[in-house]
């Protein structure tokens, strides 16, 4: 899970080794199984997780065109179904990944259940992150996958109150997500980047460090407003876009280590919500 180039493999996210139908798929290679009409094969493997199609996409060229030709396959939109909360698919939380696969993608790529402070939880549609309303607390999330190569981008946006402090940025393993007091505690130390919608500051080593975006009069974040992250782990930037339109890259020189997307917040009861989006697009 440590890269985000190696995920591409099935879904792209998060499915181990293979171990668990890799047996079944080396078994099947040496078979007659390897020869069964496309549709066929579409059809079996739509009853299989993603640890199994990872594995079976290495077998054969024709595998691995069934798996990955169609994005919107009986494949993908079965494992959608199985894995993904009915909210998620039924409301525009993905509407901005138009495939099932990619949506299957989205999902593993979410905030962590595990890796979050105790004062928050992840809804039952796996995407949002509610901050339950506890004082004199500053309280964050990391998603379940890093990146350590490759260029990514996600959505984030918040559904609630801001309150005095709301930074969304990347963090490694080591940044904490929770601290005492209302702070800016993405970007409160070395293992951490943010940009804090509130005053539009950019935050590292808790330090400021300048504006953004850099621009005379620059527009306060709105409620609901989704802000795509751009993470280029080759030139080691960290940018956003709002809208369709590209704020600049906000830090450069990014350390060569494993770095994830997450967020921090005071506001109790407030919502964020993040969603992956796979490779970012150019132009």
């Amino acid at each position: 899970a440590r890269g985000g180039g190696r995920e591409a493999m099935a879904a792209g996210p998060g499915g181990g080794s293979g171990s668990g139908g890799g047996g079944a798929a080396a078994a099947a290679a040496g078979g007659p199984g390897w020869r069964l009409p496309g549709r066929v094969l579409e059809l079996v493997f739509s009853y299989l997780e993603l640890r199994e199609l990872r594995s079976c996409a290495l077998v054969c060229k024709l595998w691995h065109r069934v798996l990955h030709g169609d994005e919107n396959s009986e494949v993908w939109r079965s494992l959608a179904a199985r894995c993904l909360a009915e909210e998620a698919l039924r409301t525009d939380i993905l509407c901005n990944v138009p495939t099932y696969k990619g949506k299957v993608r989205a999902f593993h790529h979410a905030f962590s259940t595990n890796d979050c402070s105790r004062n928050v939880y992840i809804k039952k549609n796996g995407f949002t992150l509610h901050r339950n309303p506890i004082a004199q607390s500053t309280d964050g999330a990391r998603t379940k996958i890093g990146f350590s190569e490759g260029r990514h981008a996600w959505e984030v946006w918040w559904e609630g109150p801001l309150g005095t402090v709301a930074v969304i940025g990347i963090a490694t393993k080591r940044a904490a997500m929770q601290c005492q007091g209302y702070v800016a505690l993405l970007g409160s130390d070395d293992q951490s980047w943010g940009w804090n919608l509130v005053d539009n500051n950019l935050l590292h080593n808790g330090e400021v460090n300048g504006s953004f975006p850099q621009c005379n009069n620059a527009p306060k974040y709105q409620i609901g407003e989704r802000i795509r992250v751009i993470l280029d782990m080759e030139d080691k930037t960290l940018a956003f876009e709002r809208g369709y339109e590209f704020l600049g890259v906000a830090f450069r020189g990014l350390p060569k280590v494993c770095l994830y997307p997450a967020v921090s917040a005071v506001y109790g009861n407030t919502e964020v919500t993040l969603v992956y989006l796979g490779k970012p697009l150019d132009g």
